[in-house]
């Protein structure tokens, strides 16, 4: 099926990427921004509206995606221009870390599972609340198709920057013995994922991921000896807060459980439909993660500079606790 579909928050490695996608399957687009004055003329004659998200600074989209969701009032102002212009097609890019990091969740989660973001982290509550507020307009308006996106974290080759200073980064600090899968969607498959949904007939929640996912140790030994501090929930907690204030990374520590506890999700849903990732785990991984400081070195050298990392941040860490105590004390 071709049309014309409007692309909202089309911009970024992604949105570039499902503009080029559809526009290739012979779809004419446009693309708008949510609160665009004029998006009812944009929407005018448009067959199909994919809603992306806001392009914010990298570290600020956790999931890789470069995007975050919009507030519900912008939400409402283009489901609102949506049923006036008739569109026929929703599809709406949320995220997987709407089902929240938990100890007691099962591997894989599939799209029944609830929606339990983990509280204080704004990013997975928000893509939660919006997610909701959709499939709650959806259910007021059946003559639409809605379509809702669930990607896990989403990687590729010009997303080696971002992926190094995340959370799902393998070096610094690991929480104890935690020892979370992970996974990792290539962007190129999450275009892919949009534009099955625009082109085919689906409808409702489809997680978006890679066959299976990669087991910790593993993951560990894709990315090579790197610095890694072992610390207490507790003490890893802090050290997150005190990077986080210290402006050394955009990562708020509300992420720390889903560096924890298991997120993966299940694709049987979205390759029934048709899709078939490009990419495994793996691949996505490796070809988005640069190496760091550590490329290039010879597997001694790795090991030795990783060993001296390591107790360069703990030193690091004591000094760190020993300063905010010695501050706590003047106080009182």
């Amino acid at each position: 099926m071709t049309g014309t579909v409007v692309a909202i928050g089309a911009t970024g490695p992604l949105g570039r990427r499902v503009s080029a996608r559809l526009a290739a399957e012979g779809d004419e687009v446009r693309t708008t921004v949510f609160d665009a004055a004029d998006l009812g003329a944009v929407l005018d004659r448009a067959s199909t509206a994919v809603a992306l998200g806001h392009a914010v600074r990298a570290s600020a989209a956790l999931d890789g995606t470069g995007l975050v969701a919009p507030d519900e009032p912008a939400t409402r102002h283009l489901l609102d221009a949506v049923a006036e212009a008739g569109i026929g097609v929703v599809v709406w890019l949320s995220s997987a870390m709407v089902y929240g990091a938990w100890p007691e969740n099962p591997i894989p989660l599939t799209e029944t599972a609830v929606r339990r973001p983990n509280p204080g982290l704004r990013f997975a509550e928000d893509k939660s609340d919006r997610d909701r507020q959709v499939l709650d307009w959806a259910a007021a308006h059946p003559s639409v198709r809605v379509v809702v996106l669930r990607p896990t974290v989403t990687v590729g080759a010009d997303h080696s920057g971002w992926l190094a200073r995340s959370p799902w980064s393998v070096t610094g600090v690991q929480v104890g013995d935690a020892d979370a899968p992970s996974q990792f969607v290539h962007v190129d498959d999450v275009a892919a994922a949009v534009a099955l949904a625009v082109d085919r007939p689906l409808a409702g929640v489809y997680n978006v991921a890679p066959d299976g996912w990669i087991p910790a140790e593993q993951l560990r030994a894709l990315s090579g000896p790197t610095p890694r501090l072992h610390l207490p929930a507790a003490a890893a907690e802090l050290v997150a807060r005190l990077r986080f204030r210290a402006g050394f990374t955009g990562t708020p520590p509300a992420a720390l459980p889903y560096t924890v506890h298991p997120w993966v999700v299940a694709n049987d849903r979205l390759r029934a439909a048709g899709w078939e990732p490009g990419h495994s785990n793996e691949e996505a991984f490796v070809e988005a993660d640069d190496g760091g400081i550590f490329a290039g070195l010879d597997p001694r050298r790795r090991q030795l500079l990783s060993l001296g990392a390591v107790g360069f941040v703990g030193a690091a860490l004591v000094a760190a606790v020993a300063g905010l105590i010695v501050r706590r004390s003047r106080r009182r």
